[in-house]
Order: C-alpha cells, then sequence, then structure tokens
C-alpha cells in the first residue's frame, strides 16, 4: 500500500491509470469550470460517462494518488481523499527529510488555497521525473486546481490550451483554457511577492501565506518556494 508519511487517512493506490482516459481531465479540472456553458465546453456529450468515472474516483474503497517529483527531492503527491460524507483532492508536499508531508492545497467545499503561482506550475510541470508523473501536460493539468495568481502572463492560455489539446477530447481547448484561467481555483487569485526570501501570497486560506496561523513553518516555506520554481529565482520575476 502506498505510504505519504504524516498522511495516514486511507487506502492510497498509485492512481496514473487513469491519465491514459481523456475524460480524466475535465473531471479533475472539474470545480474550475463553474456554470453550464464551462462544463458543457468541457464535456460535451459524454457527461454520463464523466459522472461514472467521477465515482469511480471518489470510492472510498481505494484513494488515487499522483505523484510529481521535483529535481529538488521533494515529490508533490495529488490525493483523492474519499472519506464517505468528506471527499475532496489534497495537494500535499513532501521531502525525505521531513517527518510529515505539507499541505499546499486542497480542493473540496471546505477549500484552502492558493497553493501554487502560475510560474511555479509551468516550472513545477517541466521538471522531468524518472518515476511518478513525467509528461509535462500532465502534470500542469494535475496541479492546475491549486493555482491562484492575479498576475498572469499573456502566454499562460497557449500553455494551457496545448495541454488541453494533447490530452483531451474537448471540441475548443482554447475556450476551456479561457475559462479555467479566468475562475482559476475556489479562491480569489492572489497577489504574490518576495519576502525574506520566500514567495508568498496574500490569501486568507493559503498554507503559504505567513500571516496565517495555520501557515507553514517558515524553512518550509523556503524550501517549497525553491523547490517549485526550480531554483532560487520566484514567482514573475526573471534573470537578468
Amino acid at each position: 500500500m502506498l505510504k505519504i508519511p504524516g498522511y495516514e487517512h486511507g487506502p492510497l493506490v498509485v492512481g496514473s491509470a487513469y491519465l491514459d482516459d481523456p475524460l480524466f481531465w475535465p473531471v479533475h479540472l472539474g470545480s474550475c469550470l463553474r456554470g453550464e456553458d464551462a462544463q458543457r465546453a468541457a464535456f460535451g456529450a459524454d457527461w454520463d460517462a464523466a459522472i461514472e468515472l467521477s465515482r469511480r474516483l471518489s470510492a472510498a474503497r481505494e484513494w488515487p494518488v499522483f505523484s510529481l517529483p521535483l529535481r529538488s527531492g521533494h515529490t508533490i503527491h495529488v490525493v483523492y481523499r474519499n472519506f464517505e460524507g468528506d471527499r475532496g483532492v489534497d495537494y500535499l508536499i513532501h521531502h525525505p527529510a521531513w517527518s510529515a508531508a505539507e499541505t499546499l492545497a486542497v480542493d473540496d467545499g471546505h477549500f484552502m488555497g492558493p497553493g501554487t503561482a502560475w510560474p511555479e506550475l509551468l516550472s513545477a510541470a517541466g521538471q522531468s521525473a524518472s518515476e511518478g508523473v513525467d509528461d509535462s501536460d500532465a502534470r500542469l493539468l494535475l496541479l492546475f486546481p491549486s493555482l491562484g495568481d492575479a498576475q498572469l502572463p499573456d502566454d499562460a492560455p497557449a500553455a494551457l490550451t496545448a495541454a488541453l489539446a494533447a490530452l483531451t477530447l474537448i471540441e475548443e481547448p482554447a475556450e476551456v483554457a479561457r475559462t479555467l484561467l479566468e475562475k482559476q481555483g475556489q479562491w480569489a487569485p492572489e497577489h504574490w511577492r518576495l519576502a525574506d526570501g520566500i514567495w508568498i501570497n496574500d490569501g486568507g486560506h493559503s498554507y503559504r501565506n505567513p500571516l496565517n496561523a495555520f501557515a507553514m513553518p517558515k524553512g518550509h516555506l523556503l524550501e517549497i518556494s525553491n523547490a517549485l520554481n526550480g531554483e532560487k529565482r520566484g514567482p514573475h520575476q526573471t534573470s537578468g
């Protein structure tokens, strides 16, 4: 049985088999597809099949996990938490030196986030891995619901459209990409800034806002900033 230190909640199983199903992606992005028009564009005529897939993903007997190793040695785990009456998706990050994983974001009715800025999403997606999920488009879409960024670059729609076109059967991926970037996660898009070498945001529900009582320890905030960005450069900052 798969184990994540400090996350001892349920029967964790490797979820990689789901990644080959084009319907998995709109189901996974469902919380960011608010409104009938958005869902119609994403699911089309496959609504009944998507509902059945969602039932399988949320079955209490198995909690699918998608693991995304980073060059730093940290691993992001996307976990379908399938407690009866308390289902959601947990975005965790862990390093072997830590006693327990930290929570980046929680995608459910009692959401917590954002957990990532757009440049961090691209960086984490592009970091190659010898195990776990190694496809960059899959990594981008898996992490997308953790996003909350008010300063999206002009090329963000093109990157998201390319990932949707590669992995889904969505007829108008550019339209769905625009909708996803407009809505993003369940929280408001936040502004990210550098403070004491750490990239943080002002979100009242974010573990990466040190002003929140439930924020991660400062040392872990620094590690996570560096790990997600692949180096010490951070969101919205370019090298000179």
